[in-house]
C-alpha cells in the first residue's frame, strides 16, 4: 500500500477493537456469544478472552496488506491497479471491527441487533465493493480470481475479474437485498447458491477461455 492515509486508516481500524474491547472488559459477562447459527440464534458461548484473539487477526490482515504485495513475483503490476488496492485495505479491518462491535453489543445488551441480518447486510456490502473493484485487479498472486489459466494469460485474467467481479457484485446485491426482506434462511441460501455456482462458473469459464487462446495459436 503506496497511499499514506489508507495505510493509517487500515491501522486505525486494526487496533480500535482492541480499544473498545479494554472498555468493555469489566462489563463483561463470564460467557459471551461466540457464534449464531443459520436462525440468527447463539449456538454457542466463549470466554471473553476469545475477544483478544478477535482482535489480533486485524492487525495481522494489515500487515499482510502492506507488506505482502513485496514478496509477490508480479509485484510491478501493483502499479495498474494500487488507487483500488488502497482503498481495499481498510474495508477488512472495518469490517471485522463492526463484527466485534455487533459481539460486544450483544455480551453487554442482549437481544438489541438482529444479528444475521447484520452480518449479512456488512458481508453484503463488502461483497458490492469486492465486485466493483475485482475486474480492475491486475496479475498477482494474492488478489483476485488466481486460476492457473488466469495466471498464465493477461487477457484470461482480465475476463476472469471481470466474471468473479459479477459473481461478487450479485452474491452482495441478494445479500443486501435478502438480509432486509427475507427470512435468514432465505438469504443464506440463496447467497451462497449465487456465490458457489458464480465461483464455478468462473473457473470453468477461465479454463475455457486459456484453451480457446491455445487453439488459436495452434
Amino acid at each position: 500500500m503506496k497511499n499514506k492515509k489508507a495505510v493509517a486508516l487500515m491501522w486505525l481500524l486494526s487496533l480500535l477493537p482492541f480499544v473498545l474491547v479494554a472498555i468493555a472488559w469489566p462489563h463483561l459477562p463470564e460467557r459471551i456469544p461466540g457464534h449464531w447459527g443459520l436462525n440468527g440464534q447463539i449456538d454457542r458461548y466463549d470466554a471473553p478472552a476469545t475477544l483478544w484473539l478477535m482482535c489480533a487477526i486485524g492487525p495481522l490482515l494489515s500487515l499482510g496488506f502492506q507488506f505482502l504485495p513485496r514478496l509477490d513475483p508480479k509485484r510491478e503490476n501493483y502499479e495498474k491497479f494500487q488507487p483500488y488496492y488502497d482503498f481495499f485495505g481498510p474495508l477488512v479491518p472495518l469490517l471485522l471491527l463492526l463484527c466485534i462491535a455487533v459481539t460486544l453489543s450483544e455480551s453487554l445488551w442482549p437481544g438489541q441487533i438482529n444479528v444475521a441480518r447484520a452480518i449479512g447486510l456488512m458481508v453484503g456490502v463488502l461483497f458490492l465493493i469486492i465486485g466493483n473493484i475485482m475486474g480492475k485487479v491486475k496479475t498477482n498472486w494474492f488478489m483476485g480470481f488466481r486460476t492457473p489459466w488466469a495466471l498464465s494469460d493477461p487477457d484470461v485474467w482480465n475476463k476472469t475479474q471481470r466474471l468473479g467481479g459479477w459473481t461478487f457484485f450479485l452474491s452482495g446485491l441478494s445479500a443486501v437485498i435478502l438480509s432486509l426482506l427475507a427470512p435468514v434462511q432465505v438469504f443464506f441460501a440463496v447467497f451462497f447458491a449465487i456465490l458457489f455456482l458464480g465461483i464455478a462458473l468462473t473457473y470453468f469459464m477461465s479454463w475455457k477461455w486459456f484453451k480457446d487462446k491455445e487453439r488459436q495459436h495452434d
